[in-house]
Protein backbone atom coordinates (compact mmCIF):
# COMPACT_ATOMS: atom_id res chain seq x y z
CA UNK A 1 0.00 0.00 0.00
CA UNK A 2 2.90 2.53 0.53
CA UNK A 3 4.50 1.74 -2.29
CA UNK A 4 0.80 2.83 -4.28
CA UNK A 5 1.26 6.03 -2.69
CA UNK A 6 4.56 6.90 -3.22
CA UNK A 7 3.75 5.72 -6.68
CA UNK A 8 0.76 8.33 -6.82
CA UNK A 9 2.72 10.88 -5.12
CA UNK A 10 5.29 10.35 -7.78
CA UNK A 11 2.66 11.32 -10.58
CA UNK A 12 1.57 14.38 -8.81
CA UNK A 13 4.98 15.71 -8.64
CA UNK A 14 5.55 14.79 -12.24
CA UNK A 15 2.46 16.66 -12.81
CA UNK A 16 2.97 19.81 -11.20
CA UNK A 17 6.32 20.11 -12.88
CA UNK A 18 4.55 19.32 -16.41
CA UNK A 19 2.13 22.05 -15.99
CA UNK A 20 4.52 24.78 -15.01
CA UNK A 21 7.02 23.53 -17.39
CA UNK A 22 3.73 23.69 -20.06
CA UNK A 23 2.71 27.27 -18.82
CA UNK A 24 6.12 28.32 -19.43
CA UNK A 25 6.65 26.99 -22.81
CA UNK A 26 2.86 28.47 -24.20
CA UNK A 27 4.32 31.83 -22.36
CA UNK A 28 7.31 31.89 -25.04
CA UNK A 29 5.23 30.27 -27.88
CA UNK A 30 2.69 33.14 -27.46
CA UNK A 31 3.48 35.50 -30.23
CA UNK A 32 3.37 32.24 -32.57
CA UNK A 33 0.31 31.65 -31.45
CA UNK A 34 -1.06 35.29 -31.95
CA UNK A 35 0.42 35.24 -35.57
CA UNK A 36 -1.66 31.36 -35.84
CA UNK A 37 -4.74 32.86 -34.78
CA UNK A 38 -4.51 35.73 -36.89
CA UNK A 39 -3.97 34.01 -39.84
CA UNK A 40 -6.21 31.09 -39.16
CA UNK A 41 -9.25 33.41 -38.39
CA UNK A 42 -8.60 35.82 -41.88
CA UNK A 43 -8.47 32.57 -43.95
CA UNK A 44 -11.60 30.85 -41.75
CA UNK A 45 -13.77 33.37 -42.48
CA UNK A 46 -13.14 33.97 -46.36
CA UNK A 47 -16.00 31.40 -46.58
CA UNK A 48 -20.03 31.84 -46.85
CA UNK A 49 -21.62 32.35 -43.89
CA UNK A 50 -23.38 28.74 -44.20
CA UNK A 51 -20.24 26.84 -44.63
CA UNK A 52 -18.00 28.45 -41.90
CA UNK A 53 -18.54 25.92 -39.25
CA UNK A 54 -18.01 22.68 -41.06
CA UNK A 55 -15.29 24.48 -43.13
CA UNK A 56 -13.59 25.52 -39.62
CA UNK A 57 -14.25 21.69 -38.00
CA UNK A 58 -12.17 20.45 -41.08
CA UNK A 59 -9.45 23.21 -40.72
CA UNK A 60 -9.43 21.76 -36.90
CA UNK A 61 -9.08 18.47 -37.45
CA UNK A 62 -6.32 19.28 -39.78
CA UNK A 63 -4.55 20.90 -37.21
CA UNK A 64 -5.21 17.87 -34.94
CA UNK A 65 -3.40 15.44 -37.90
CA UNK A 66 -0.58 18.20 -38.47
CA UNK A 67 0.22 18.15 -34.69
CA UNK A 68 -0.06 14.35 -34.52
CA UNK A 69 2.58 14.33 -37.52
CA UNK A 70 4.53 16.76 -36.40
CA UNK A 71 5.06 15.71 -32.52
CA UNK A 72 6.86 12.04 -32.87
CA UNK A 73 8.87 13.69 -36.02
CA UNK A 74 10.08 16.79 -33.68
CA UNK A 75 10.96 14.54 -30.79
CA UNK A 76 13.07 11.84 -33.50
CA UNK A 77 14.49 14.93 -34.83
CA UNK A 78 15.51 16.66 -31.57
CA UNK A 79 16.92 13.74 -30.56
CA UNK A 80 18.80 12.06 -33.53
CA UNK A 81 19.15 14.65 -35.82
CA UNK A 82 18.76 18.22 -34.79
CA UNK A 83 21.10 19.62 -37.40
CA UNK A 84 17.59 19.10 -39.68
CA UNK A 85 15.60 21.26 -37.62
CA UNK A 86 16.61 24.50 -39.13
CA UNK A 87 16.21 23.88 -42.66
CA UNK A 88 13.11 22.54 -42.18
CA UNK A 89 12.19 25.91 -40.32
CA UNK A 90 13.56 27.83 -42.90
CA UNK A 91 11.63 25.77 -45.85
CA UNK A 92 8.81 26.91 -43.88
CA UNK A 93 9.58 30.11 -43.74
CA UNK A 94 10.09 30.31 -47.48
CA UNK A 95 6.68 28.96 -47.63
CA UNK A 96 4.90 31.61 -45.21
CA UNK A 97 6.47 34.29 -46.83
CA UNK A 98 5.83 33.67 -49.95
CA UNK A 99 2.58 33.93 -49.45
CA UNK A 100 2.07 36.80 -47.46
CA UNK A 101 3.87 38.26 -50.47
CA UNK A 102 1.01 36.64 -52.67
CA UNK A 103 -1.50 38.02 -50.83
CA UNK A 104 0.17 41.48 -51.07
CA UNK A 105 0.52 41.04 -54.76
CA UNK A 106 -2.78 40.12 -55.53
CA UNK A 107 -4.71 43.12 -53.05
CA UNK A 108 -2.94 45.48 -54.76
CA UNK A 109 -2.42 44.81 -58.71
CA UNK A 110 -5.42 42.65 -59.24
CA UNK A 111 -8.07 44.61 -58.10
CA UNK A 112 -9.66 44.89 -61.12
CA UNK A 113 -9.78 40.79 -61.68
CA UNK A 114 -11.20 40.49 -58.58
CA UNK A 115 -13.98 42.77 -59.26
CA UNK A 116 -14.86 40.85 -62.57
CA UNK A 117 -14.56 37.92 -60.84
CA UNK A 118 -17.16 38.97 -58.08
CA UNK A 119 -20.53 39.61 -60.63
CA UNK A 120 -19.60 36.07 -62.41
CA UNK A 121 -22.02 32.96 -61.18
CA UNK A 122 -20.13 30.03 -59.61
CA UNK A 123 -21.92 27.07 -59.57
CA UNK A 124 -22.14 25.05 -56.09
CA UNK A 125 -19.83 22.48 -57.55
CA UNK A 126 -17.55 25.28 -58.38
CA UNK A 127 -17.83 26.43 -54.81
CA UNK A 128 -17.69 23.34 -53.21
CA UNK A 129 -13.64 23.10 -55.34
CA UNK A 130 -12.49 26.63 -53.94
CA UNK A 131 -13.76 25.46 -50.32
CA UNK A 132 -11.70 22.69 -50.87
CA UNK A 133 -8.64 24.26 -52.10
CA UNK A 134 -8.79 27.44 -49.56
CA UNK A 135 -9.03 24.32 -46.48
CA UNK A 136 -6.01 22.48 -47.92
CA UNK A 137 -3.98 26.07 -47.96
CA UNK A 138 -4.89 26.91 -44.60
CA UNK A 139 -4.17 23.13 -43.09
CA UNK A 140 -0.29 23.77 -45.39
CA UNK A 141 0.04 26.70 -43.29
CA UNK A 142 -1.25 25.56 -39.83
CA UNK A 143 1.29 22.80 -40.41
CA UNK A 144 4.19 25.42 -40.89
CA UNK A 145 2.94 27.49 -37.80
CA UNK A 146 2.50 24.27 -35.48
CA UNK A 147 5.99 23.06 -36.38
CA UNK A 148 7.23 26.93 -35.63
CA UNK A 149 5.00 26.19 -32.07
CA UNK A 150 6.39 23.09 -31.61
CA UNK A 151 9.68 23.56 -32.20
CA UNK A 152 9.85 27.11 -29.64
CA UNK A 153 7.47 24.63 -26.77
CA UNK A 154 10.89 21.49 -27.41
CA UNK A 155 13.51 24.56 -27.10
CA UNK A 156 12.46 24.96 -23.39
CA UNK A 157 12.29 21.69 -22.24
CA UNK A 158 15.48 19.97 -24.23
CA UNK A 159 16.90 19.16 -20.92
CA UNK A 160 14.24 17.72 -19.59
CA UNK A 161 14.00 13.52 -18.71
CA UNK A 162 12.31 12.46 -22.19
CA UNK A 163 8.14 11.81 -21.00
CA UNK A 164 8.54 15.42 -19.66
CA UNK A 165 9.38 16.52 -22.73
CA UNK A 166 6.83 14.58 -24.39
CA UNK A 167 4.05 15.65 -21.69
CA UNK A 168 4.50 18.91 -21.83
CA UNK A 169 4.86 20.29 -25.53
CA UNK A 170 1.99 17.80 -26.46
CA UNK A 171 0.05 19.73 -23.89
CA UNK A 172 1.27 22.88 -26.03
CA UNK A 173 0.22 21.51 -29.18
CA UNK A 174 -3.47 20.44 -27.92
CA UNK A 175 -3.60 24.09 -26.58
CA UNK A 176 -2.48 25.65 -29.61
CA UNK A 177 -5.24 24.12 -31.51
CA UNK A 178 -8.06 23.88 -29.02
CA UNK A 179 -7.50 27.83 -28.20
CA UNK A 180 -6.78 29.21 -31.20
CA UNK A 181 -9.48 27.40 -33.63
CA UNK A 182 -12.13 27.92 -30.54
CA UNK A 183 -11.87 31.46 -30.71
CA UNK A 184 -11.60 31.76 -34.23
CA UNK A 185 -15.26 29.86 -34.33
CA UNK A 186 -16.48 32.68 -31.80
CA UNK A 187 -14.95 35.62 -33.98
CA UNK A 188 -16.68 34.19 -37.37
CA UNK A 189 -20.43 33.68 -35.65
CA UNK A 190 -20.29 37.23 -34.13
CA UNK A 191 -22.96 38.23 -36.63
CA UNK A 192 -25.14 35.63 -35.85
CA UNK A 193 -24.47 36.13 -31.84
CA UNK A 194 -25.62 40.02 -32.35
CA UNK A 195 -28.48 38.32 -34.40
CA UNK A 196 -29.80 36.31 -31.40
CA UNK A 197 -29.41 39.59 -29.13
CA UNK A 198 -31.65 41.57 -31.20
CA UNK A 199 -34.14 38.85 -31.11
CA UNK A 200 -33.86 38.01 -27.40
CA UNK A 201 -34.49 41.68 -27.05
CA UNK A 202 -38.23 41.28 -28.11
CA UNK A 203 -40.78 41.92 -25.44
CA UNK A 204 -37.87 43.09 -22.49
CA UNK A 205 -38.50 46.68 -21.04
CA UNK A 206 -37.24 49.59 -22.83
CA UNK A 207 -33.59 49.80 -20.98
CA UNK A 208 -33.10 46.13 -21.48
CA UNK A 209 -34.05 46.13 -25.29
CA UNK A 210 -32.23 48.92 -25.76
CA UNK A 211 -28.78 47.39 -24.58
CA UNK A 212 -29.39 44.27 -26.58
CA UNK A 213 -30.19 45.79 -29.31
CA UNK A 214 -26.92 48.13 -29.37
CA UNK A 215 -25.02 45.35 -28.77
CA UNK A 216 -26.37 42.96 -30.87
CA UNK A 217 -25.97 45.43 -33.97
CA UNK A 218 -22.78 46.34 -32.42
CA UNK A 219 -21.48 42.71 -33.10
CA UNK A 220 -22.96 42.51 -36.56
CA UNK A 221 -21.24 45.95 -37.68
CA UNK A 222 -17.81 45.01 -36.26
CA UNK A 223 -17.61 41.67 -38.02
CA UNK A 224 -16.89 42.83 -41.75
CA UNK A 225 -14.98 45.33 -39.94
CA UNK A 226 -12.52 42.66 -37.89
CA UNK A 227 -12.23 40.34 -41.01
CA UNK A 228 -10.78 43.50 -42.54
CA UNK A 229 -8.57 44.14 -39.94
CA UNK A 230 -7.38 40.35 -39.75
CA UNK A 231 -7.14 39.92 -43.26
CA UNK A 232 -4.03 42.44 -42.80
CA UNK A 233 -2.79 41.44 -39.27
CA UNK A 234 -2.83 37.60 -41.03
CA UNK A 235 -0.77 38.93 -43.93
CA UNK A 236 1.47 40.52 -41.81
CA UNK A 237 1.90 37.91 -39.11
CA UNK A 238 2.80 35.39 -42.13
CA UNK A 239 5.77 38.05 -42.93
CA UNK A 240 6.82 38.10 -39.29
CA UNK A 241 6.86 34.61 -38.30
CA UNK A 242 8.01 33.70 -41.89
CA UNK A 243 11.17 36.37 -41.88
CA UNK A 244 11.82 35.27 -37.92
CA UNK A 245 12.63 32.00 -38.47
CA UNK A 246 15.50 33.12 -40.70
CA UNK A 247 16.58 36.44 -38.28
CA UNK A 248 16.76 34.13 -35.81
CA UNK A 249 17.95 30.82 -37.37
CA UNK A 250 20.80 32.10 -39.36
CA UNK A 251 23.39 34.28 -37.29
CA UNK A 252 24.72 36.48 -40.45
CA UNK A 253 21.22 37.84 -40.93
CA UNK A 254 20.59 38.28 -37.24
CA UNK A 255 24.10 40.44 -37.27
CA UNK A 256 22.80 42.00 -40.71
CA UNK A 257 19.90 43.62 -39.16
CA UNK A 258 20.82 43.83 -35.27
CA UNK A 259 20.53 48.12 -35.32
CA UNK A 260 16.92 47.12 -36.20
CA UNK A 261 14.02 46.53 -33.96
CA UNK A 262 13.29 42.99 -34.42
CA UNK A 263 9.70 43.39 -35.32
CA UNK A 264 10.73 44.94 -38.13
CA UNK A 265 14.19 42.90 -39.06
CA UNK A 266 11.26 39.98 -39.10
CA UNK A 267 9.22 42.04 -41.56
CA UNK A 268 11.58 43.17 -43.83
CA UNK A 269 13.03 39.36 -44.03
CA UNK A 270 9.77 38.15 -44.52
CA UNK A 271 9.44 40.74 -47.32
CA UNK A 272 12.60 39.72 -49.72
CA UNK A 273 12.60 36.61 -49.33
CA UNK A 274 8.90 36.77 -50.11
CA UNK A 275 9.51 38.66 -53.19
CA UNK A 276 11.90 36.59 -54.17
CA UNK A 277 10.38 32.98 -54.20
CA UNK A 278 6.78 34.98 -55.37
CA UNK A 279 9.36 36.31 -58.75
CA UNK A 280 10.64 32.51 -59.05
CA UNK A 281 7.06 30.38 -58.64
CA UNK A 282 5.52 33.19 -61.22
CA UNK A 283 8.61 33.02 -63.64
CA UNK A 284 8.29 29.11 -63.43
CA UNK A 285 4.78 29.34 -64.16
CA UNK A 286 5.58 31.21 -67.43
CA UNK A 287 7.93 29.11 -68.50
CA UNK A 288 5.95 26.00 -67.86
CA UNK A 289 2.97 27.96 -69.96
CA UNK A 290 5.81 28.56 -72.91
CA UNK A 291 6.23 25.08 -72.60
CA UNK A 292 2.99 23.61 -72.86
CA UNK A 293 1.77 25.95 -75.68
CA UNK A 294 5.31 25.93 -77.79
Amino acid sequence: MTGIFAILDDIAALMDDVALMAKFATRKTAGVLGDDLAVGAEKASSFRASRELPVLWAITKGSFLNKLIILPFAFLLSAYAPQLIVPILLIGGVYLSFEGVEKIVHTFFYKKHKEKKKVQVVSEEALLIIEKDKIKSTIITDFILSLEIIMIALGTVTSEPVLEQILVVSIVAIFATIGVYGIVALMVRMDDMGMRFIQIARGKSQFVKSSFVILGKGLVYSLPKLIKLLAVVGTIAMLLVGGGMFVHNIPEIHDFFHALPSIIAELLMGLIVGFVAFILVEGFKKIKTMVVDG
